[in-house]
């Protein structure tokens, strides 16, 4: 019988984001919207063929579904992954950018401070819950904003990193102020290191390909 989906541990104590991210949200966004999320699925692909696909493949199979049930599957298995992902994204330690990331965010957008600034704008603008992704196209970075549990990963785009803009993950810390939550997450605590690897990934996988 397949190994039902585990919450996956974060990479940093609860309480290492603060005071950007406080241990209350963290445990409320991590322990019950996460968990839930990860609950729900395994519930949901119990005795399908979907139980012995990997989480990523779910996302992918399942996106654009038109049957009740597997939009249901791709709504938390989507969820799963782009927290899963989001976290990842976060960091309490300085990171920096990779030279080939830097390269990519000058010829994209100029400056990493005009990227932070669009990447914000995306997430004010995304309307109700959603996400802001930096994503890669053959290296290519641009900005792309989701409703809901929509991913660009589901398409098969490269996501570089995300930032979670449904109200659960800033509501306790920020209120209704997302651009505050945005700018003071942008401006401290995204994970560039975390960027660079997957733009060096695509890199990769680009060269594996080619051979």
């Amino acid at each position: 019988m397949p190994t039902p989906f585990k919450l996956a541990p974060l990479p940093w104590d609860e309480d290492a984001l603060a005071p950007t991210i406080s241990a209350n949200t963290i445990n409320f966004h991590y322990h019950k919207h996460h968990q839930t999320y990860v609950d729900t699925l395994n519930k949901l692909v119990e005795g399908t063929p979907f139980a012995d696909m990997k989480l990523e493949a779910i996302v992918q199979k399942t996106a654009g579904a038109q049957d009740a049930k597997e939009k249901k599957i791709f709504n938390n298995a989507a969820q799963v992954w782009n927290h899963d992902f989001y976290w990842r994204s976060l960091t309490p330690a300085k990171t920096d950018t990779s030279s080939a990331l830097d390269s990519a965010i000058t010829s994209a957008f100029g400056s990493k401070d005009e990227l932070i600034a669009k990447l914000a704008e995306a997430g004010k603008e995304q309307f109700g819950s959603g996400w802001a992704w930096l994503v890669s196209k053959g290296g290519k970075l641009s900005i792309e904003k989701t409703p809901n549990a929509e991913t660009p990963m589901a398409k098969g785009v490269n996501c570089l990193l995300t930032v979670d803009v449904w109200e659960h993950a800033y509501y306790l810390d920020y209120q209704n102020a997302r651009p505050k939550y945005l700018e003071a997450v942008l401006g401290k605590i995204i994970n560039w290191s975390f960027a660079a690897e997957n733009l060096t990934k695509e890199d990769q996988a680009v060269r594996a390909a080619a051979e």
